[in-house]
């Protein structure tokens, strides 16, 4: 798969979409990554678990962030054969009160699989509590970069942020497909 592919798969999806969008951390944005979308797209799935496990490296246990990674652990767990941890938001203030579902030895190696990378800050929260359980993490693949600062926000906790795709790669693609547009309405 290259990264044009999904960009494609994305689109086709109808995963991005455009105008003035608040994103979670309280901030505005021109253009909208849909992961609701994109994780209920078999086709978008199927190329995201692929490319996750084309990148796993040596960690023997993926960990999906509660609610949105869910999918892409699941798809990627079945691609890859590995399994999977979800890591809840908060602990749950019944049953067990678990805040990893899953089993998770001491001293594992775990990658975070998240769907949109903006700030960084669940992928970051989600890392802290697997280390907190005791989890060795050091990389976290995300389906979409934003390219707002998750990079930096990681590396600052030893994590190397690893993207299927950029926002600018998502960008780029739409100017390409606006100047196309403008050429044949001119021709």
């Amino acid at each position: 798969m290259t990264d044009t592919d999904l960009v494609g798969a994305l689109r086709d999806a109808d995963a991005v979409r455009y105008g003035e969008f608040e994103l979670s951390h309280g901030g505005t944005s021109e253009y909208y990554v849909d992961k609701y979308v994109f994780e209920t797209n078999p086709r978008c799935l199927e190329l995201i678990a692929r490319a996750f496990a084309d990148r796993l490296g040596e960690a023997g246990k993926l960990a999906g962030v509660a609610l949105g990674a869910v999918p892409l652990a699941a798809a990627t767990s079945v691609e890859s054969g590995r399994p999977y941890v979800i890591v809840r938001k908060q602990a749950k203030e019944y049953g067990t009160g678990n805040r990893i579902e899953g089993d998770l030895a001491d001293g594992e190696r775990v990658v975070v699989l998240e769907d949109v990378a903006t700030t960084g800050q669940s992928a970051a929260d989600a890392v802290d509590a697997l280390r907190e359980a005791g989890a060795v993490v050091d990389r976290v693949l995300v389906v979409v970069d934003r390219q707002e600062g998750a990079r930096d926000h990681l590396a600052d906790r030893g994590v190397e942020l690893v993207a299927l795709v950029t926002a600018e790669e998502l960008l780029a693609d739409r100017e390409t497909d606006a100047r196309d547009r403008e050429t044949d309405a001119r021709e």
